[in-house]
């Protein structure tokens, strides 16, 4: 499966939020986001399921895809776009439960890589890759690959044709650049998404508007 276009990927946690998700979702779509991963993984699954259809509804009006962190049968449940697997995750029996037309992801760390690729391998979409810089979201979390390390696992990824996606401290149009230049085929914020302005993605969006000109493939 290609990726959305433009590739950001919004990752959700309404508990930095001031508004109902699906209210902020709907804000996001109308800055240009039209790819939204639903996380808040604590919520019980009647509960995410209920919220991931919100959001779809949402998400709809603008073409907007809307996928699911962590359990592929939630998904399959709530009718998302797909599923977002966390590292260790199992891409082939997510592929088998939610069809071709589903899109895959997996979480990969620079300490899993090397099991990451052996999990993916054929089965996954895209994959994320953090941290890349420092994040307000999770302080403390590393070490921090930096635009080097991104390209180490790009070049390795790249072997299996499956696009990377930065994620961790990527909130100014500087680290979106740097992320594609090390080869990245996009980015993925959480918290600058959540706890500010939605308009605040738009200096991302534009820095990501020129790969997309340039004719560059995203999947």
């Amino acid at each position: 499966m290609p990726l959305p276009d433009p590739p950001l990927l919004v990752i959700t946690d309404r508990r930095l939020v001031e508004q109902p998700l699906p209210q902020v979702a709907e804000r996001l779509f109308a800055c240009g986001v039209r790819w939204l991963s639903l996380r808040d993984k604590d919520l019980p699954d009647a509960e995410r399921v209920e919220l991931a259809r919100a959001l779809m509804v949402r998400a709809r009006r603008w073409g907007a895809c809307v996928t699911l962190h962590g359990d592929p049968a939630l998904a399959a449940a709530a009718g998302a776009a797909g599923v977002h697997l966390p590292s260790g995750g199992d891409p082939a029996a997510a592929r088998a439960l939610l069809g071709p037309g589903a899109l895959i992801g997996l979480s990969c760390h620079d300490s899993d890589g090397a099991g990451a690729i052996e999990q993916g391998r054929g089965q996954v979409d895209y994959v994320t890759l953090s941290p890349i810089f420092p994040s307000a979201s999770k302080p403390g979390y590393g070490p921090c690959l930096g635009a080097a390390g991104l390209r180490r696992w790009v070049g390795r990824w790249a072997n299996m044709g499956v696009p990377v996606i930065g994620l961790g401290g990527i909130d100014h149009p500087g680290a979106v650049a740097e992320c594609r230049a090390a080869g990245a085929a996009g980015v993925a914020v959480m918290g600058l998404a959540m706890r500010g302005d939605p308009q605040a993605l738009a200096p991302l969006l534009a820095a990501l508007a020129p790969a997309k000109t340039a004719g560059l493939s995203y999947g």
